[in-house]
């Protein structure tokens, strides 16, 4: 079974894994496909979408957006348009999705609240094999689709 995960936002990532013999592989990750540049940058949904169609997975977790304290309007606005893409991209796929709460997804895997960097120590920790995804801080987005995925297959270590 494939399972995509997506931590959405300009800056966010997906990630496939898939289930074998119990165990979770990593089978690809990527930043998120933009256009534009400075306050015209936009997610890519046709690049996102094939990419998506090319790992054909059978279900998708997207975690929900949702405006933070503190946020501004336009990124707010920037950051749920962003989502809202992805998920037509999801949708335009044919993979069924589910929408999940990070508390959620962070709690089965026995991750601190908003901390990125404990998340990134957990992936490389489950994926040893694809240091390299994982190797800079700034790579936290990656390393939270890939743990938003393993978390609901079902297989969450």
């Amino acid at each position: 079974m494939r399972v995509l995960g997506n931590d959405p936002g300009l800056t966010g990532a997906l990630a496939v894994i898939e289930i074998v013999n119990g165990m979770p592989v990593l089978v690809d990750i990527t930043d998120m496909p933009v256009i534009g540049t400075g306050a015209k940058t936009r997610l890519d949904v046709i690049a996102t979408a094939d990419w998506i169609a090319k790992h054909a997975p059978s279900m998708a977790y997207v975690e929900r957006a949702q405006a933070f304290p503190g946020q501004g309007r336009s990124s707010a606005f920037v950051y749920g348009r962003v989502a809202g893409a992805v998920e037509a991209a999801v949708s335009l796929c044919r993979v069924p999705m589910t929408l999940v709460e990070a508390a959620g997804w962070k709690r089965k895997l026995q991750l601190p609240g908003k901390d990125k960097e404990a998340s990134r120590a957990r992936a490389l920790q489950l994926f040893p094999q694809q240091h390299a995804l994982f190797a800079l801080k700034r790579q936290h987005n990656r390393a939270e689709a890939a743990l938003i995925a393993l978390a609901n297959s079902g297989s969450a270590a």
